[in-house]
């Protein structure tokens, strides 16, 4: 197994919003999560990233597994396309940053100042820094924000890739990335709920 959750419980700002998880990614394998929004993916992502303490519950999961891609890009806008990619690379001891390129399509931009793309090329730069960074589990939140339907599609494939090559990704989305080999874990029932005054039921997440 890349990763196993046992009885896991999750907060944000100290308050318990999913707990009760119970899940395994095994090589070639990935979990779409599905919630509406606040439901507490982008919590769980960050804690499996180890971003955050645990609430409840336990992760078995190796030391330098993950690549986490948050909403934000993590790039550094003073530096060009290529000087982004091989500085992570150098970081996590990745891979060569040609494949990156190509997979993103970013060959003809690789001069350019990353602080000077749109927002579209920021993110399918955001997106090859995980190919750089020869980690087999990837955290992926709402991936295709700002992405054209080609550079969906594009990223698809760079997903099916590292599948196919024994990886595993965790992805909260609600674009359909054409993964059938995916699983989809509803968040719902897993979700913190308490009785307001009104009488219904509200979650928290």
């Amino acid at each position: 197994m890349v990763m196993t959750a046992r009885n896991l419980a999750v907060a944000r700002g100290g308050v318990t919003v999913l707990q009760g998880l119970d899940f395994a990614l095994a090589p070639g394998e990935a979990l779409i999560l599905r919630g509406p929004n606040g439901s507490g993916k982008t919590t769980l992502l960050r804690t499996l990233a180890g971003l955050q303490p645990l609430a409840g519950g336990e992760i078995d999961l190796p030391p330098d597994t993950v690549a986490y891609a948050a909403h934000a890009d993590g790039l550094k806008s003073t530096l060009t396309v290529a000087e982004n990619l091989a500085f992570w690379a150098a970081i996590y001891g990745g891979p060569s940053p040609d494949q990156a390129v190509q997979a993103m399509d970013l060959a003809a931009l690789t001069r350019r100042r990353a602080g000077e793309l749109s927002a579209g090329q920021k993110r399918r730069l955001g997106l090859a820094r995980l190919l750089v960074t020869g980690r087999p589990l990837w955290l992926l939140d709402e991936p295709t924000v700002s992405l054209d339907v080609a550079s969906v599609a594009l990223f698809a494939e760079v997903v099916r890739q590292h599948l196919a090559g024994g990886g595993a990704a965790i992805i909260a989305t609600h674009v359909d990335l054409g993964l059938p080999e995916a699983r989809v874990f509803d968040l719902d029932p897993y979700r913190i709920r308490i009785m307001v005054r009104d009488g219904f039921d509200e979650a928290f997440g």
